[in-house]
């Protein structure tokens, strides 16, 4: 079986993780979200990459979710020491390995893709992991400056500026109010080598149940890719990343609400809509959700969302697939 998966960081990593555990015979390949990337200190991050390469090839810090098992922290109290800026982002000694090793790689000319499949050589994640573009794409978002704090003193209410996305989210905790998410160089990007190619001959594509505006919401505004996964063949079946009207991990909430979505999982399921998805899984807990996500055209069940560990991430993965099947027997696509 031939399986797409758009996937962002911790979510869709660890929906990765139990997909394989529950077909661990399917060719799998993951299109990752580069939106998030930042540079620093020189040096090429990618953070939603680097978690589904760690967390597949059994390197990932578990309890938090993203970063390096095991990993020290010399080089980041150095900087600090120093004066160096940012000091809100985390990288670890070991991680840094890995951001040099692919910044040396693309100064040398290598593209992003070739770069994450040299880096994965290591890992062995046991899924062919491609960047969405090759090209360089970073994620803003439009807040207030009178919000941003001290550093901004004096600043009226009403002007407005667009941050890095990490800063946003990592630094500031997502708590000004998003006003527009502006993913910067998208409209030039072109797909990755081998995206267009794996979706057009997938069997099944799968959207974990990532961040749908800041993470799949970013792959899908690469240019060709959204007409590609509406013209494929293979089904489109989502997981809702929204469980009882919150999300289930992180502040999606806040990045909806600056493109006009309500937290809800049926709202999630109109925003990518049914030109797109042929199938949508919701949380048991909105099960009363069910008819008004098939009244707007998508075929949609209730099943348990919450990925508590391997093996209920797997039942989420089977049933993903499953409603695959039901959806091409009954002549869906």
């Amino acid at each position: 079986m031939r399986i797409v998966v758009l996937a962002g960081g911790i979510g869709g990593a660890r929906f990765l993780r139990g997909l394989k555990a529950a077909e661990p015979q399917a060719d799998i390949t993951v299109v990752g979200n580069t939106g998030d990337d930042i540079h620093l200190f020189g040096l090429k991050v990618c953070p939603d990459l680097d978690t589904v390469m760690y967390t597949l090839g059994e390197g990932i810090n578990d309890e938090q979710g993203w970063g390096r098992r095991d990993e020290t922290w010399s080089i980041r109290e150095e900087m600090a020491a120093y004066g160096v800026e940012p000091t809100w982002f985390g990288l670890g000694d070991r991680d840094y390995a890995t951001h040099i090793v692919r910044t040396q790689m693309m100064g040398a000319g290598y593209p992003l893709s070739a770069v994450t499949e040299a880096l994965c050589a290591r890992w062995k994640p046991g899924v062919r992991l491609i960047p969405m573009s090759d090209d360089r794409v970073e994620t803003h978002v439009v807040v207030d400056t009178a919000e941003l704090g001290d550093a901004v003193a004096g600043d009226r209410p009403g002007t407005r500026k667009a941050i890095h996305f990490q800063e946003y989210w990592v630094k500031l905790r997502a708590a000004p109010t998003a006003y527009a998410i502006v993913p910067v160089g998208i409209e030039e990007a072109k797909p990755a080598p081998g995206v267009l190619a794996a979706i057009a001959e997938a069997d099944v594509i799968l959207f974990p149940p990532s961040n749908p505006v800041v993470s799949i919401g970013t792959i899908l505004g690469v240019p060709g890719i959204r007409d590609a996964l509406v013209e494929a063949e293979a089904p489109v079946v989502g997981l809702s990343p929204i469980v009882g009207g919150a999300p289930v991990r992180g502040m999606a909430d806040k990045v909806l609400e600056a493109v006009g979505v309500e937290t809800s999982a049926v709202a999630v399921a109109k925003h990518y809509g049914p030109g797109l998805l042929d199938g949508w899984l919701v949380d048991s807990t909105d099960a009363d959700s069910v008819a008004a996500v098939e009244e707007a055209g998508i075929p949609c069940r209730a099943i348990p969302l919450m990925m508590t560990d391997v093996e209920a991430t797997a039942a989420m993965a089977r049933a993903a697939l499953d409603m695959a099947a039901e959806v091409r027997a009954e002549g869906g696509v």
